[in-house]
């Protein structure tokens, strides 16, 4: 009976040790920040919002003839 708490006390150092060492990487490897309101470096600011369409929600998009059919009209 020695014998197997022997061994399952070095397993459970082993298990032990591969956690801490697991976690110490994956600790090391992710960033830590902390959100902020600040700016990044090297950025211009917030994101202009896009023009509104020329069209309705729903409305299909305006087409012009062509050759082998409709196709769509560029802005």
């Amino acid at each position: 009976m020695d014998q197997h708490r022997t061994a399952l006390i070095l397993f459970a150092l082993a298990l032990g040790a591969v956690i801490v060492i697991a976690c110490a990487i994956t600790m090391e490897k992710v960033n830590l920040r902390t959100a902020s309101n600040d700016a990044p470096p090297y950025t211009t600011g917030l994101a202009r919002p896009h023009e509104p369409l020329d069209r309705a929600p729903g409305e299909p998009l305006p087409t012009t003839g062509g050759p082998g059919g409709a196709t769509r009209q560029r802005p």
